[in-house]
């Protein structure tokens, strides 16, 4: 996996955390030789956060975490950057041998996954007293309450990672296209791209790259589908479905997708977006940043597509920070966490992240409304966003072992080539089940 903000957005900001067989095994490695430490050193707390943005964000946030003063005999805290890569067995062997964090930031489904095994502290007392001064208020709907489980909320949302349509400006202005609101409008624009030599579906499934497999979903959804059904059970092969990969099926035959992007990692995928090869296509809301094109050339559809039955829809992922029971202070983590989340407007006034805010006060930095793709996707792709769980509602640990996994990648390279949509979805639903089981 590449070190490159990019590659965070792409896999790791999301994803998945499992005990694997080496998470055990390097528990103790990372004991003994203090990689990790405890959550206790020198009677401070450690607070995990990850590489969430460009070569400023994580200097902006060990000096944010720098001036936070415990009240009382609280302890303070501690800054510890994790790299993405091996990110899970660090945070599993940590977690398992009790040498972890006191509170961290991780993948999204991350807080699900330890909860079902016991080791996180529920932050149904932030929670409490956000809705006590009025915080509550400024988080946008519906972000806290997807944290909430039967046992409590496993965390608290800091941001958000969507999925979102865009165009560049100057190819459609030069070739006179208008940005689709529809399906059949996107595969008309797409096929007159493909005649100038541009791609019209641009996208990516090289190894690293989930771009792709977000993208698969994301279409899923958008026709009012998804890999869940209502019941929160896995439910890949319906009707709806395989409507939408028979559609990626025709835009590949159509030549509007790369017939080499089943191969691109993200830094090719970028390149080609750079280079104006990729005309138009689904990417995280950051691909101005993420390829450095930020005169204003790329730009976010104004709102979703409109799917053949009229549903209009997109995928988006919450990032939070939670809280784990092995801390020298329940208390001292609480305090920290509450005042983390009302001071991290730092990061976007600053311009730092290219990820959507959870409070509505950030969002109305004037600021973060200069970045008019962020904020297209904040005020008319958010409000019509979908989480993973989709057609169900409930995020979960089970949705940790689909995110990022092998098979959801072949699925996605078999739909790039041109493979049989019904029989790769029955392949996907065949190779998920054991995961569930």
């Amino acid at each position: 996996m590449s070190d490159r903000p990019a590659s965070a957005d792409h896999l790791s900001r999301r994803g998945f955390l499992g005990l694997g067989a080496g998470a055990a095994a390097s528990a103790a490695f990372l004991a003994a030789c203090g990689g990790s430490g405890g959550s206790s050193g020198g009677g401070s707390m450690k607070f995990w956060d990850m590489p969430w943005a460009g070569a400023a964000y994580n200097p902006a946030a060990k000096k944010l975490v720098a001036t936070y003063k415990p009240a009382g005999s609280l302890p303070s805290v501690s800054y510890q950057v994790i790299q993405w890569a091996n990110f899970t067995e660090t945070f599993a062997s940590a977690v398992a041998s009790n040498t972890g964090p006191a509170v961290s930031t991780g993948g999204g489904f991350q807080p699900f996954q330890f909860a079902s095994q016991g080791a996180i502290a529920y932050a149904d007392n932030v929670i409490k007293k956000f809705q006590q001064d009025g915080m509550y208020a400024d988080f946008l709907p519906g972000q806290i309450a997807a944290m909430k489980t039967p046992k409590g909320y496993v965390s608290v949302p800091w941001q958000l990672d969507i999925r979102v349509w865009w165009y560049s400006k100057p190819i459609f202005h030069k070739l006179g296209l208008t940005p689709p609101t529809t399906w059949d409008e996107m595969m008309t624009v797409g096929k007159t791209l493909a005649q100038h030599g541009y791609y019209g579906f641009g996208t990516g499934s090289g190894a690293g790259n989930n771009l792709g497999a977000h993208t698969m979903i994301m279409m899923m959804i958008n026709n009012g589908g998804g890999l869940f059904n209502t019941s929160n059970k896995l439910e890949v092969v319906t009707p709806r479905n395989i409507e939408a990969m028979q559609f990626v099926q025709e835009l590949v035959k159509a030549k509007i997708s790369d017939p080499a992007s089943v191969s691109y990692t993200t830094s090719t995928q970028d390149s080609q977006w750079k280079s104006g090869k990729f005309a138009m296509g689904i990417y995280t809301a950051g691909l101005d940043v993420d390829t450095g094109v930020t005169d204003g050339s790329l730009a976010v559809m104004q709102e979703p597509l409109a799917g053949p039955h009229g549903e209009k829809a997109c995928l988006v992922f919450q990032n939070s920070v939670m809280m784990y029971k092995n801390t020298p202070s329940q208390a001292g983590s609480e305090a920290f966490l509450e005042w983390y989340i009302k001071h991290m407007s730092l990061y976007w006034k600053e311009s730092i992240l290219s990820s959507l805010p959870v409070l509505k006060s950030i969002a109305a930095l004037p600021q973060f409304k200069k970045q008019v793709p962020r904020i297209t996707a904040v005020n008319n792709w958010l409000p019509l966003s979908k989480n993973y769980a989709s057609v169900g509602t409930v995020l979960s640990p089970a949705l940790a072992k689909v995110d990022g996994s092998q098979q959801l990648q072949q699925f996605t390279q078999t739909m790039l080539g041109g493979g049989d949509p019904k029989a790769a979805l029955q392949s996907l639903q065949s190779s998920l089940q054991p995961l569930f089981t």
